[in-house]
């Protein structure tokens, strides 16, 4: 029988809920009064899934579903308020457009970074990692000396994914960047996510694009109100995830 490298069983997750717009101390003698401000807000609610190795795993849902908040739980950034999530391998999380990226720091800097916190660091293969970021993501050694806080989106976007994956991952978690920046180097990244699949690593990806999502995943998931509707091929759930719009 298969170990699941990720496994969640009857997670739930929930967020404290500011209901009557209280920023301030001021705001709470006016409209606070003896009740709290704020009130629970159920994002998932009872979530099993499990996920093996070299899977690839679409998840769709509109906005406000619980996607984003299902990558942020199995990557460790969110602790459930009931149910356990076990993930047995390393995470190589691409959660956000300039998550994980200092601002005040120039890309080689932030590159290094990224190396350091992933255990990818030595002075012997450094330089060799920081040239094939820099190919990849096709930013000029000046760009690169320039701080992230003057990048548009599409170069953070390319900065990122190319630090992410330019070393081979066991676990690849990505939320909607693709989306970001121009179609060559969107068939680029579809391209290098094909590459490390062949290689055997886990893939979970998101996007509100079921051709990209039939495209990379063979399985998909589909959310509703912080539920599972759908946990099938990759066409089954682009199918139940059409069907709420209709």
């Amino acid at each position: 029988m298969k170990t699941p490298v990720i496994d969640l069983k009857n997670v739930t997750v929930s967020y404290l809920h500011n209901k009557r717009g209280i920023y301030s101390v001021k705001d709470f003698v006016l409209k606070g009064g003896l009740f709290s401000p704020f009130e629970n807000k159920m994002v998932l609610h009872d979530i099993n899934l499990s996920i093996y190795k070299g899977e690839s795993v679409g998840i769709m849902g509109r906005n406000g579903e619980g996607k984003s908040t299902l990558m942020r739980t199995i990557a460790g950034i969110i602790i459930p308020v009931k149910g356990t999530c076990k993930v047995s391998v390393e995470i190589s999380p691409l959660l956000a457009l300039g998550a994980g990226i200092e601002l005040e720091l120039t890309g080689l800097e932030n590159i290094k970074i990224y190396m350091a916190l992933s255990g990818n660091y030595a002075k012997k293969t450094i330089d060799d990692l920081i040239e094939k970021v820099a190919a990849f993501s096709e930013l000029s050694l000046e760009q690169l000396k320039m701080p992230t806080k003057m990048y548009s989106t599409g170069m953070l976007s390319r900065l990122a994914f190319s630090s992410v994956t330019v070393i081979q991952p066991e676990l690849l978690l990505i939320d909607e960047v693709l989306a970001v920046g121009d179609k060559g180097f969107q068939v680029k990244c579809r391209e290098r996510i094909s590459e490390i699949q062949k290689a055997g690593a886990t893939v979970l990806f998101v996007s509100h694009s079921t051709e990209e999502v039939m495209g990379i995943c063979e399985r998909g998931i589909c959310l509703e109100h912080g539920t599972i509707i759908c946990d099938g091929t990759s066409e089954e759930a682009a199918m139940a995830y059409n069907k709420l719009f209709n």
